[in-house]
């Protein structure tokens, strides 16, 4: 069973907000624990977003907890009452994810015995503010997200992956059970990649004075995204087309022959971002499109002669996935070049 760091990160903000509860000496430290599970996410900014609107939430349910309390006291239906309210105004203010937490914090609140209401309001809602506080600078400084080391990692993972169906994809040497199960497998890493971007992404908008990230950089990996989805679209075509069009030996070897290629070079292009390509090399783009319209050519030829449409919606779903590489190519040089 592997640990990921938000895991580790989390019974850490745990064990931290019980501790600093048992040493002030605040009752119900359990809810420190609670508010800390919540208030953990993916990215800094995230937390820090939770902390901020949880605090707010928070806030306008303690109000509201004393106001029921006082109106309506702390019977079963009151506080039925008061969480449905409690509820309706989050999703008013857009704040519906903050519900978790700040109902366990009214529910706290409105349990309080006989005349002890304020004190114990203000305990309950001490101890939920050091679990927030305590999950945020947990986040910040215990395995702080290194969002592009992660995001280059999977693009490699991925890639490796996708490799493997593409070389098989034509030949057919995959069980169908394996293959089925790898093309899950690879779309559900894609889905987490995007996932992964748009947190790259958000943290470098919104946090850009703490962590100054290159723009052009972004745009890199978003480009690394879009030619690893386009490969995975080629394999879901050959799926789907390939083989119900009876293709030739002939046209196997050709589809088979330009799927190595793109391979090949996909490769390269993500090698010369790592710097592990000489940057004095001729140029690779004349060449690569040359050979891919060559390509498109002969499968259009194909399409002529066996009126064969499968093999043209392949051929154009390989020809983009050419195109994504070529423009991924594009911007890592730029990108280097410019970072020299």
């Amino acid at each position: 069973m592997k640990l990921g760091p938000r895991v580790i990160k989390t019974g850490i903000a745990v064990t931290f907000a019980l501790y600093i509860c048992s040493v002030l000496k605040l009752e119900s430290a359990v809810f420190a624990g609670i508010a800390a599970i919540f208030t953990i996410q993916p990215s800094i900014y995230r937390t820090w977003k939770q902390v901020w609107n949880q605090v707010q939430t928070n806030f306008i349910g303690a109000i509201i907890a004393f106001l029921g309390l006082y109106f309506l006291g702390n019977d079963p239906f009151s506080i039925g009452l008061v969480i449905i309210i409690l509820i309706s105004i989050s999703l008013k203010i857009k704040m519906g994810e903050t519900i978790s937490l700040t109902v366990v914090t009214v529910l706290a609140i409105m349990s309080a015995p006989g005349n002890e209401d304020w004190l114990f309001a203000l305990n309950r809602f001490i101890v939920t503010f050091i679990g927030m506080a305590t999950a945020l600078l947990v986040n910040i400084f215990v395995y702080p997200p290194n969002y592009k080391k992660n995001y280059v990692k999977k693009v490699n993972e991925i890639f490796q992956n996708m490799s493997i169906l593409l070389r098989t994809a034509i030949s057919d040497e995959m069980t169908e059970k394996c293959f089925k199960e790898q093309m899950e497998q690879l779309e559900n890493d894609i889905l987490l990649l995007d996932e992964q971007f748009m947190l790259f992404d958000e943290e470098r908008e919104k946090m850009s004075k703490v962590n100054n990230i290159d723009v052009r950089e972004i745009v890199v990996f978003k480009q690394m995204f879009k030619s690893l989805q386009q490969g995975f679209i080629v394999l879901e075509d050959i799926d789907s087309f390939y083989f119900s069009c009876k293709p030739t030996p002939e046209e196997n070897h050709l589809f088979d022959q330009q799927l190595e290629y793109l391979i090949k070079y996909h490769e390269l292009f993500l090698l010369k971002y790592d710097g592990k390509i000489k940057m004095d090399l001729p140029s690779l783009e004349d060449e690569f499109m040359k050979q891919t319209e060559g390509f498109l050519e002969k499968v259009m030829q194909s399409y002529n002669e066996g009126h064969k449409i499968q093999m043209a919606v392949i051929g154009a779903s390989i020809y983009n996935y050419a195109f994504q590489l070529d423009r991924l190519n594009t911007l890592v040089e730029h990108y280097l070049k410019k970072s020299q």
